[in-house]
């Protein structure tokens, strides 16, 4: 079994955190987000990741982990389907296509078993949602089977609350359904004409927690998510914390001073924050400065900036330096649709 974990594009939705590390390198509870995905995975599960910006740090952090993967490049950004064709001469059988960006408590080896109970070309996870009129919903018979995807409907019209989780199992014959070397999207292009052939479409529900770490609220939201399932307050690295933390994390080599609150923030690695600082619903990137008496709030802060003492924020995203090269300046393609 492979898994083609889909890790390309930019991240300008967490910019400027995504100006200096690939988006599945941003850490989670200290850890890079595509660590949790591929702990998900049973033991010997081939690791195919897609991507296509700053794939070396992907590849240094699977080296520096003993992990036994391929890096496969995208010249260009191809899509969820572009992204899986890519990736064809490593693919001999059903697969799985994850993105690096959504944590859940999905049960893959569950998963991959429902798939071939059913003997699905596809399975695709689900997770219920409330607010159906935001979403695309599945219309799915009593034994799991999709029939259609029906976009924001009214809440009374709903065949169901469940959406499209991001994690499909597949049938190696769905390759045969992708153009080569053009942007194609599984979710807007491929599965619909899979549905409108009748081919066997499954759909896999699953409970526990769900979250597309997209923007900088879910990230934090991810954050809290994690800390509580784990029976923990905050997290905190090899660092010095004389100030109180609330539903935080922070990484290694950080001095927090004395009178400093922090709640609901991610500090990385290497920061000094200084005396009396009130932060809330924040994100700082490695080797920041915030020094006394700051206060900020749902602000993102990239790497290597200063905050000066007494400066008062408040949404915002912090970033002095020239975009980096090849960095868009606007998002491109288009998030799973759900």
């Amino acid at each position: 079994m492979q898994a083609v974990i889909l890790a390309g594009g930019f991240g300008t939705r967490l910019a400027p955190l995504t100006y200096t590390r690939a988006k599945s390198m941003l850490p989670l509870l200290n850890r890079p987000m595509m660590d949790y995905i591929i702990a998900s995975l049973p033991k010997g599960t081939e690791i195919i990741v897609a991507a296509n910006y700053k794939n070396e740090q992907i590849q240094e952090y699977l080296d520096s982990n003993g992990i036994t993967g391929i890096v496969n490049n995208e010249e260009k950004p191809l899509g969820t389907a572009g992204a899986v064709k890519n990736a064809e001469k490593y693919i001999d059988g059903n697969f799985l296509v994850l993105n690096s960006d959504i944590i859940s408590s999905l049960n893959m080896r569950k998963f991959i078993q429902y798939h071939g109970s059913k003997r699905a070309m596809v399975t695709i996870s689900l997770w219920p949602v409330e607010n159906v009129e935001e979403y695309g919903v599945v219309d799915m018979k009593k034994d799991g089977r999709i029939t259609k995807f029906v976009e924001k409907p009214p809440r009374h019209e709903a065949p169901s609350n469940l959406i499209n989780a991001g994690a499909y199992c597949l049938d190696y014959e769905v390759l045969d359904y992708i153009e080569e070397g053009k942007f194609v999207s599984m979710e807007m292009e491929i599965f619909p004409r899979i549905l409108e052939e009748g081919k066997p479409f499954f759909g896999y529900t699953f409970n526990g927690y769900w979250i597309d770490v997209g923007r900088p609220s879910s990230y934090i939201e991810a954050t809290e998510i994690l800390l509580m399932k784990k029976g923990m307050e905050n997290l905190v690295g090899k660092s010095d914390v004389r100030g109180r933390l609330s539903r935080s994390v922070v990484g290694d080599g950080c001095v927090i001073d004395e009178k400093s609150i922090l709640k609901s923030c991610i500090i990385y690695n290497n920061c000094r924050i200084g005396r009396g600082v009130r932060m809330e619903n924040c994100i700082v990137a490695d080797n920041c400065t915030i020094e006394d008496g700051a206060v900020i709030k749902n602000t993102v802060i990239g790497e290597g900036e200063t905050i000066e003492a007494g400066r008062k924020i408040e949404n915002a995203r912090i970033w002095s330096k020239p975009l980096p090269p090849g960095y868009p300046e606007k998002q491109i393609g288009n998030p799973v649709r759900r």
